[in-house]
């Protein structure tokens, strides 16, 4: 089995993009309306960003949990003893953000937002009845003005030789939200695990636009769609003095959402995020 990118303006990209989530939870796409400017330009200004002293400026507010997250307190996966390799900033157009990084970020993430709509529709749209009678609401409705959709510039430092043994920049975990939406890295690194527990490959293409199924949307779906487990791994020989960002946005609903009998989205996040040991 491998993830085959799926031209976003093909007739029949909903239904390949769909199949795609259902067999593996996770779908690439091409030829898709982000723009690989936008993107590149984002990865060269937040690594200078990270680069910089400037950073501890903004760093999270523990409340809100928007800002800059040093190592220091990088997340550690469930079931997992060591830190990610990493450090992050959570952005969301309520939070604090450098004002020379504002503009460019906010409408990264509008432009994402708008995409992310498109393909809940696309998800639900191609959901056997059995499936998409359990929504609640339309899919595509439970993020409009949540509040809660993250994006995270993540940075994955080159390595230095003398990180902790079995820590990797991130372990083996399922994300928390609906769906995530992912510009391929700068770098290679993401596996998905399959059906069989073999690792695969996540096209690292620059332009492609990767997909996957979080926890929420499986939960309201009633495990239709899976929730995979992904990883980054650490890169050997030359590319470990290589650094990655990574631009993760992560689609929240709106906490009053009702997933399923068993949870609202806010008492979901706030279960997963209490395991996570971020709250």
């Amino acid at each position: 089995m491998e993830l085959k990118a799926v031209d976003y303006q093909s007739p029949t990209a909903a239904e390949d993009f769909v199949e795609s989530l259902r067999q593996t939870g996770f779908g690439v796409l091409k030829n898709h309306p982000i723009s690989k400017q936008q993107v590149s330009n984002i990865y060269t200004h937040w690594q200078a960003f990270f680069n910089s002293q400037h950073k501890a400026d903004f760093t999270y507010n523990k409340g809100t949990q928007d800002g800059f997250f040093p190592q220091s307190v990088s997340e550690i996966a469930k079931g997992f003893k060591r830190k990610d390799i990493k450090e992050y900033y959570h952005y969301y157009p309520w939070g604090q953000c450098p004002a020379e990084l504002k503009s460019e970020i906010d409408k990264y993430y509008q432009d994402t937002l708008s995409l992310a709509e498109h393909l809940l529709n696309w998800i639900e749209q191609e959901s056997p009845e059995s499936v998409s009678k359990n929504f609640r609401e339309p899919l595509s409705n439970m993020i409009i003005n949540s509040g809660q959709t993250l994006l995270r510039i993540l940075h994955y430092p080159p390595l230095a030789g003398d990180e902790e043994p079995d820590a990797i920049r991130a372990a083996a975990h399922e994300d928390i939200n609906l769906i995530t939406i992912l510009p391929a890295a700068n770098e290679p690194g993401l596996q998905v695990k399959a059906k069989d527990g073999t690792w695969l490959e996540v096209p690292s293409d620059f332009g492609n636009l990767i997909v996957n199924i979080g926890d929420m949307l499986q939960e309201a779906s009633g495990h239709y769609f899976p929730s995979t487990t992904h990883r980054v791994v650490n890169p050997k020989g030359a590319d470990a003095t290589k650094a990655r960002i990574s631009l993760p946005l992560f689609l929240h609903p709106r906490p009053d959402v009702v997933l399923s009998d068993n949870y609202t989205a806010d008492a979901y996040l706030k279960e997963r995020l209490r395991e996570l040991g971020v709250v």
